[in-house]
């Protein structure tokens, strides 16, 4: 896969494929962006002081927006589909991290990451699939192609 198909696609999906890439891009994106991530920016004390440097992080102030703008910014990213797949692996991660270091990889119990391991398998799942025709990677794509 070169870096252009990366970025913008190859744009060979189905009809019923689009729609599918099209519902679980507004869903998780839209989700993560305002659910999680708009709460974060600018990171509370708590969380740089409480989460991030709590995990044993170097410069837990910058990962702490990091993780923030992963989560808002990669968001709607994926919701709109612009760089769709880079931004999906970079929530992808920063739920990976969600997932096994602060919730200790559980998926069920009292620190259960079941929500930050549904997150990191959608947002995996999109890195590999791309955002499908409904997105602003296919409008650049076909815009690019042609120039």
């Amino acid at each position: 896969m070169n870096l252009r198909t990366f970025l913008f696609g190859s744009g060979e999906t189905s009809q019923a494929t689009d729609i599918g890439l099209l519902i679980l891009r507004l869903g998780l994106g839209l989700t993560m962006a305002f659910a999680h991530g708009l709460g974060k920016i600018p990171p509370s004390e708590g969380f740089v002081q409480g989460a991030v440097a709590g995990m044993g992080l170097p410069a837990p102030e910058l990962f702490a927006w990091l993780a923030a703008l992963s989560e808002f910014l990669g968001g709607l990213l994926v919701a709109v589909g612009l760089l769709t797949r880079p931004a999906a692996l970079a929530v992808a991660g920063t739920m990976a991290v969600a997932f096994f270091v602060t919730h200790g990889g559980a998926l069920t119990g009292e620190n259960s990451g079941e929500l930050a391991f549904v997150y990191l398998v959608g947002m995996l799942a999109l890195a590999f699939a791309g955002a499908g025709s409904y997105a602003l990677d296919r409008m650049l794509w076909r815009r690019t192609a042609t120039l």
